[in-house]
């Protein structure tokens, strides 16, 4: 994992997975260095990721007295448990449903839980944080949230592109991808992550924007999109713009056999001379 800075109190721990044909998507965790410092998400559930390293190189994970988890799917939840096992004083916040899906897979301590729904606050001692309901989002689960203190909105995985490198993918500032493949990426994600959107009434949609618009953050810090400060008018003109966006169509069963049939085999010994 790398680890990028975003102001002086913001790490993003970065992760990414190539997407065959597609591109690299960034999974992002982050690591809020508040008063009652807070981890938000918790890295891929694969094997071998270093997601405790990387955030002990941040901060003692015995100090953290917040877990943030945007929404419980796999990409989100990977060390949530190895977390909250390292950080005994941590609470866990999510919402009642959010709670629910993740005690499917594992039971949670319930009285480490701590549920927040879209337009409640929390003060972390130093700064306060708002969850809101992300425009764009692929759980019902889903809360992001708005720092007062730093100006950043967490916001899940609304705003993510796949980016067409591994170095893009896990690069300090979104500003160093091609701008053609930020915006083909953002409404390739949104039409493939949710997507609902080519259902739903425009001028509604529209509507879910405008809080984003009056919160004004000074950097969106998405889990699939690395950081970006100062491009919040941009996505969010871009994002009104995603119902009418052509649809994700992925590859079928025809598709994925001419893949398959283009991998070398694992171990295939080289041929005779």
């Amino acid at each position: 994992m790398r680890i990028n800075r975003v102001g002086a109190d913001i790490s993003v721990l970065s992760d990414q997975l190539p997407v065959p044909g597609i591109g690299f998507l960034p999974i992002n965790a982050f690591v809020l260095l508040a008063a009652e410092p807070l981890v938000v998400d918790t890295g891929l559930s694969l094997p071998d990721r270093g997601f405790m390293d990387a955030l002990g190189s941040v901060v003692d994970p015995a100090d953290v007295r917040w877990i943030w988890l945007t929404h419980p799917d796999r990409d989100h939840t990977g060390s949530l448990f190895d977390l909250l096992e390292a950080a005994p004083q941590a609470r866990l916040i999510t919402t009642f449903i959010g709670a629910g899906i993740m005690s499917t897979e594992r039971p949670l301590p319930m009285d480490r839980l701590y549920l927040l729904n879209p337009g409640q606050s929390l003060s972390l001692g130093d700064r306060t944080v708002t969850a809101f309901r992300p425009p764009l989002y692929d759980s019902p689960a889903t809360v992001g949230f708005y720092d007062d203190r730093s100006r950043a909105c967490f916001s899940s995985d609304c705003f993510g592109a796949p980016m067409p490198t591994a170095e893009l993918a896990d690069c300090g500032d979104v500003s160093d991808a091609p701008s053609d493949a930020l915006r083909g990426g953002q409404l390739l994600w949104a039409t493939l992550d949710s997507p609902w959107v080519h259902n739903v009434d425009q001028e509604a949609f529209r509507r879910t924007i405008q809080p984003l618009r009056e919160m004004d953050p000074e950097v969106i810090l998405s889990t699939h999109l690395p950081p970006a400060p100062r491009h919040t008018t941009e996505f969010l003109d871009l994002l009104e713009t995603a119902p009418r966006a052509d649809p994700f169509v992925g590859p079928d069963q025809r598709a994925l056999e001419e893949m398959l049939a283009g991998f070398e085999p694992a171990g295939a010994a080289p041929a005779a001379t």
